[in-house]
């Protein structure tokens, strides 16, 4: 295995996660799961801290999110849970990256934030979590779906992993159980776009006979850009990265979109969105 191909695994995959009830999961027994010692194991995750830190120092630095770093609408001890899939589970996600920001910049609130999202989740693995996500007692949910369910079978027009009607039926039924408070809030972020082309001939996805329209993503946030909870539309941080936005799959993003995201969160959260 790769050193390039370690940090990719490290960066996305969480095995402690997907397996609850394994017991003490050390760097050791980690390690061996990636197929790796655990020096370079803890040498691949420094690297990956490192770069979290830089980005959320880059992010501290712009004169907007300082000003709404002061005006969050949390309050002190809230708690903050993120549901989702890669695109939350990346260890540099937009919500690791509001994680580090929060804990360096903001450390008078004493926020807790857990991330629950699992890479190639689809709405119906995470509703099987239920449980799991009610015993979170979040204060705030973030939850961002909807990329794997909109994998298509075989080719461009194909069927969906999960049909539209269930995608729907799924989060109705997260966002209806998910919260065991009335207080709790809950905030949406839409499914990102893809690059299309790089999605088309990426050799394991075309091998897999599996690939993304965007069509199908925007079909998908504008039903949830219709909900009446707070929404935050991912398109846009996407849209500024430029030819930065994806790794070179076409379907994940990179570090620069989730800096553009994270403040773009971070800025309808203190301005209030537009519920």
């Amino acid at each position: 295995m790769t050193d390039l191909m370690l940090e990719k695994l490290l960066r996305f995959q969480h095995p402690e996660r997907v397996l609850p009830f394994a017991r003490d999961l050390d760097a050791h027994i980690l390690a061996a799961i990636f197929r790796t010692d655990e020096a370079n194991y803890r040498s691949t995750l420094d690297f990956l801290d490192r770069q979290r830190e830089l980005a959320a120092k880059r992010l501290a630095d712009t004169p907007d999110v300082r000003s709404h770093l002061d005006r969050l609408p949390f309050r002190p001890g809230d708690h903050l849970v993120a549901i989702g899939d890669s695109m939350t589970a990346d260890r540099l996600s937009w919500f690791e990256l509001l994680r580090t920001l929060l804990k360096n910049e903001r450390p008078d609130l004493g926020l807790r934030l857990d991330n629950l999202a699992v890479s190639g989740a689809t709405s119906t693995q995470v509703l099987a979590s239920l449980p799991a996500i009610r015993r979170q007692s979040a204060d705030w949910m973030f939850c961002m779906l909807g990329n794997n369910d909109s994998q298509q079978l075989d080719t461009a027009g194909g069927k969906l992993l999960v049909s539209r009607s269930e995608t729907l039926r799924n989060l109705t039924l997260l966002r209806a159980r998910a919260l065991p408070a009335d207080t709790s809030r809950w905030v949406w972020l839409t499914p990102t776009p893809v690059d299309e082309a790089r999605v088309a001939t990426f050799p394991f996805f075309r091998s897999a006979g599996i690939t993304w329209t965007n069509a199908d993503i925007a079909e998908l946030s504008a039903t949830l850009l219709a909900d009446d909870d707070p929404v935050i539309d991912s398109a846009p941080a996407v849209t500024s990265a430029g030819a930065d936005a994806f790794t070179d799959d076409g379907l994940h993003l990179g570090i620069t979109t989730h800096e553009a995201l994270a403040a773009h969160v971070l800025a309808e959260l203190a301005e209030g969105t537009r519920r």
